[in-house]
């Protein structure tokens, strides 16, 4: 099964959820959890897996698996709009695996470094490769509140935060800085006319359909306006190599972006879906990203 089936299949036997637990506000299908505290404001609850052989490759440094195993979940925080605050990880480890206490050292560090201290979590040993779970809990920004996938407005100005595709080969995808800054300074500045945003880790095409579909929009993306990363020749590749875990951003139009945004379009009314326009001619981007 393809993960975008089973994340549909796992969305819809999630429908009832809201009314089985009172604190919940938004369930699957967002980049986080959104659950009210009891003291007021709102958490943020991210979770994701690293595994080597396929979120990186064999040989590539332990600081570096760390790294990334922290910032994928921090990304998703970013992508809300909000600030993380703790983190828990769980780790299977190859049989005798060397390399254990700098791995969690490394953790440690980069969950530190991003502002969500590691305070607990699980340990086990097993055949297979090393995997990483990191769970990372985050406040809402206390103004502007979690910013969703599902406020994209047809009018509005699309925009990213960075040039995209060839993650992997630039090893972008070890190396990125999640947008924790940004997010915060779009909310801070744009306030309610910030209406969406989502992570792009799966690809400009496959997760731009996501916001398209969560917001009932089309969005129509200008192929030559779409920012490349150095060697990155296509604009197809651009779209579909996945792990930029850049910013998608839906601006109210009419509201100057702040520094630091890339404009690529806009949305529209129309079916739900990721329209890339190249040279008058519409193609259907949904397809196009990583699927695990």
């Amino acid at each position: 099964m393809r993960e975008s089936e089973l994340l549909e299949h796992i969305y819809r036997r999630s429908e009832g959820l809201a009314g089985a637990s009172p604190d919940l506000v938004v369930g699957p299908g967002d980049d986080c959890a959104v659950l009210r505290q009891p003291g007021g404001g709102l958490l943020l609850l991210t979770v994701d897996q690293l595994l080597g052989g396929v979120h990186y490759k064999p040989g590539t440094p332990v600081d570096r698996v760390a790294r990334k195993a922290v910032a994928r979940s921090v990304s998703d925080i970013a992508a809300m709009g909000g600030e993380p605050r703790w983190a828990l990880a769980t780790a299977m480890l190859p049989k005798d695996y060397p390399e254990a206490d700098e791995l969690f050292d490394r953790m440690a560090y980069w969950a530190s470094r991003w502002g969500c201290p590691l305070i607990g979590g699980d340990i086990g040993s097993g055949p297979g490769e090393l995997l990483l779970t990191v769970t990372i809990g985050g406040e809402a920004h206390p103004d502007r509140g979690p910013v969703l996938r599902s406020g994209a407005k047809p009018g509005d100005r699309l925009f990213v935060s960075g040039s995209l595709g060839g993650s992997l080969q630039s090893e972008h995808h070890l190396l990125f800085e999640p947008r924790v800054a940004l997010g915060t300074k779009l909310c801070d500045t744009l306030g309610r006319d910030l209406h969406a945003m989502i992570d792009l880790s799966d690809g400009l095409g496959r997760d731009g359909a996501r916001l398209a579909k969560a917001s009932g929009v089309r969005l129509v993306i200008d192929a030559e306006r779409i920012p490349r990363r150095d060697g990155v020749t296509s604009w197809r590749n651009a779209a579909g190599d996945g792990e930029d875990y850049e910013l998608l951003v839906a601006i109210a139009p009419g509201r100057e972006a702040p520094e630091g945004l890339i404009e690529i379009g806009e949305a529209a009314e129309g079916s739900p879906r990721c329209e890339i326009v190249d040279s008058g001619e519409k193609i259907d981007a949904g397809e196009m990203g990583w699927d695990h």
